[in-house]
């Protein structure tokens, strides 16, 4: 586990393009494209969010971050984590890792919460990763993204990440 680097990016598009074109894990419909990642990374680094990767051996193998939830100055503090890795390498601990790591660099940069937003789409395996690292669900919204011909919902979780919340 490391944080990430801007020769990372052109393996972060790959995977991310994985889920963008064979999921509903994202509701992109057009990946972006390692410039795209690029200004994404220079703006959260900017900012002091994490921005992490994880290696087995030499191969790049999975990302997280933590973007801003919502522009307005009062949510500051708060973030929405992002955690994704490539196709062969799910269900080894290795988002339960990164999402670990994420969610300790977070509380280091001063997040207070987290909240994580993840398609409803039947799968489960994201909502548990979450559930296992201390997030709680605080809503759901029904019908509220449309990919491959169906209408799919997202289950919203959080996590306090600092004692004075």
């Amino acid at each position: 586990m490391r944080s990430g680097v801007d020769a990372d990016l052109d393996v972060v598009a790959e995977i991310f393009a994985h889920y963008v074109n064979d999921s509903t894990a994202t509701f992109e419909t057009v990946p972006p494209s390692a410039a795209q990642w690029r200004q994404k990374f220079d703006a959260l680094t900017r900012n002091g969010l994490p921005f992490l990767v994880v290696e087995v051996g030499t191969e790049l193998v999975g990302f997280a971050y933590a973007a801003p939830w919502r522009p307005k100055p009062a949510y500051r503090y708060t973030v929405e984590d992002t955690v994704y890795l490539a196709p062969g390498w799910t269900g080894k601990g290795l988002g339960r890792l990164l999402l670990g790591d994420l969610v300790a660099s977070s509380a280091r940069a001063g997040v207070a919460q987290m909240i994580a937003v993840i398609t409803d789409d039947g799968d489960g395996s994201s909502a548990a990763l979450h559930r296992a690292c201390g997030f709680r669900e605080v809503g759901r919204l029904h019908d509220v993204g449309h990919k491959f011909g169906r209408w799919i919902g997202t289950l919203l979780l959080q996590r306090n990440l600092s004692a004075k919340s």
